[in-house]
Parts: C-alpha cells; sequence; structure tokens
C-alpha cells in the first residue's frame, strides 16, 4: 500500500475542507511547497494534490503551484480538481505528475474517461467521490444519481487501474473512515482502490494497508497531529 499526504489548493494556500464544504475550510499551509517538503522529510515519497478551485470552476487556478510542489519535492504526485480535457491531462503529466485524476468529467463523460485510459494508460486514474451513495461531481457540489457500484463497474470495464474512492461525509471529520465501504470495493472490483476520507488514526491505516487496497489519503489528522506520518507510511511495508 501507499501512502498519499493531501494538499488542497485553494487561492495558492494549503487548506482543508470540511466535507467537501467550501464555506468551512481551515487553512494549513501559506507555503504549499514548504509543506510538501514536510512531507517528503517524514519519509513520504507519495503525495495526493487537488485544486479545490479547479474542481469547482473547471479552471486551472493552481495550476503554477502544483508545477513547483512537483519541480521542487520530487515526490511521486497524482493531481486532481478541474481535469476535463485533455490538454491540462498532457500538462500535467508533462510537468511529471504520476497520475492525473479523472472526477467530474470521468461521471459526466465516460467515453472521454475510457479514451484517456486506452491513451495514457495507468496515468489515468478516477474519483469516486461518494455522497449519500451517489457519484458527486463539481467539487462535490453535486450529485449523479447514479450508485458507486454502478460506477464502479464501468471503471473497470473501461480498464481503470486506479480509482480514488472519497465517503464524503467522512472528510475532514476525524470521525473514522468507511472500512466496510473500501473492503468492499477492494474485493469485488479488479482496480486498485485508493481510500480516502475521514482516516483518523494509525490503526485504521495498517487495517486499510491488510485490505490490499492500493493506497491511503491522509488530510485533516496529518496537519492535526491525530496521526505520526513517520509511523504512518511505515504501513507500506505490510
Amino acid at each position: 500500500m501507499i501512502i498519499l499526504p493531501a494538499i488542497d489548493l485553494r487561492g495558492g494556500k494549503a487548506v482543508r475542507l470540511l466535507r467537501g464544504e467550501y464555506d468551512n475550510m481551515t487553512v494549513y499551509g501559506e507555503n504549499p511547497v514548504a509543506v510538501a517538503a514536510s512531507f517528503a522529510e517524514a519519509g513520504a515519497s507519495n503525495l495526493h494534490v487537488v485544486d479545490l478551485d479547479g474542481a469547482l470552476s473547471g479552471n486551472t487556478d493552481n495550476m503554477d503551484m502544483i508545477k513547483n510542489i512537483i519541480s521542487e519535492t520530487k515526490m511521486s504526485v497524482e493531481v486532481g480538481g478541474g481535469i476535463r480535457n485533455e490538454e491540462r491531462v498532457y500538462t500535467y503529466l508533462s510537468m511529471g505528475a504520476e497520475r492525473v485524476i479523472l472526477g467530474t468529467v470521468a461521471a459526466e463523460n465516460p467515453a472521454f474517461a475510457e479514451e484517456m485510459v486506452k491513451k495514457y494508460g495507468a496515468h489515468i486514474a478516477v474519483g469516486a467521490d461518494v455522497k449519500n451513495g451517489e457519484i458527486a461531481t463539481h467539487g462535490w457540489t453535486k450529485t449523479t444519481g447514479t450508485d458507486v457500484h454502478t460506477f464502479m463497474k464501468m471503471m473497470e470495464n473501461m480498464g481503470v487501474a486506479t480509482v480514488i474512492c472519497t465517503d464524503v461525509s467522512r472528510d475532514g471529520a476525524l470521525m473514522g473512515t468507511n472500512m466496510e465501504l473500501y473492503r468492499e470495493l477492494s474485493e469485488k472490483y479488479g482496480i486498485g482502490i485508493i481510500a480516502s476520507g475521514g482516516i483518523t488514526t494509525v490503526n485504521e491505516v495498517y487495517e486499510l494497508a491488510k485490505m490490499n487496497v492500493f493506497g491511503a489519503i491522509l488530510g485533516k489528522a496529518i496537519y492535526n497531529g491525530n496521526i505520526d506520518l513517520r509511523e504512518a507510511v511505515k504501513a507500506e511495508k505490510i
């Protein structure tokens, strides 16, 4: 399993939202590159970066900051938020991103997602953001009416290698993650599942590792000190 500390960008700052609510935001760093460097110093070699402004607007508000994070930290970075055309896919991969995450566009235009998977292979990941059992889009502000299992089966059929699955109700709440969901998805589908949303303790990280999920994203729990990142990355060896 890989451990991915998370940096969510809004207005060029490292922030965290509570349950995806843009008006319930905490700023954790004025310099996201320095935040990423601190994660690398703690032993993390992977990083999850989301342009929250881009996720909401579809624009590339924080692209320069993401470029700096990739170039200055040398971490393996996956990037999401507002990636809705091939130009942005290509731009982020050209910057050195390991994976680009298709969220809204994968739900609204599966044919495009399939085309990108055929062209870029495992460098394409898909975000499955689950809100009240349905796939959410546009920075989690809308729901699609498509349930998570229908969506996952569609992604499996088109050859998606990695799905970042977030239980929106748990995200940023420090109330524990949805273990049952990740266990079910990892057992049912031949896709690498990255668990995201509400992971609060190191014990949860180790439990996820034993499920053979592909990765775990750590956000507010490392910013608030609930999880020691140095301890969490040891789970990669399980």
